[in-house]
């Protein structure tokens, strides 16, 4: 199985080959509460690290989804539009958002393992 690496920002991003797969973990989703919407991105945009790319809204509020490595979105779940509820349910499996052919993998080593985003959500708990 792909390794799982996490952003300050609360997305998950598991790497396979040059392509890596995106969501929000389930920390977020919980936070957000009942997702009721998604805006994704556009296959063909080129995103850098960092860059806000997707929308979340939820009964609570509006949220940023963020690029957590740079590369061309080859990818969106086109069933979130008619599910949105995914992300709630299965955040981590079939609630993922995009996909994106990346940049330069050594940023992918950059971002935080389970343990490292563990220690994130607690000092904002």
């Amino acid at each position: 199985m792909a390794e799982t690496r996490y952003s300050k920002d609360h997305e998950w991003v598991r790497l396979e080959g040059d392509t890596a797969t995106v969501g929000i973990t389930d920390h977020a989703q919980n936070a957000l509460g009942d997702v009721v919407f998604v805006e994704l991105p556009e296959v063909g945009r080129e995103v850098a690290t960092g860059e806000a790319c997707a929308v979340v809204e939820s009964v609570k509020a509006a949220s940023d989804v963020y690029a957590p490595l740079a590369g061309k979105i080859v990818e969106v779940n086109a069933g979130l539009a008619e599910n949105p509820g995914l992300i709630n349910s299965e955040p981590t499996a079939g609630g993922w958002f995009f996909r994106i052919e990346v940049a330069d993998a050594a940023e992918f080593a950059a971002l935080l393992d389970e343990a490292a985003y563990q220690r994130v959500v607690e000092s904002e708990a």
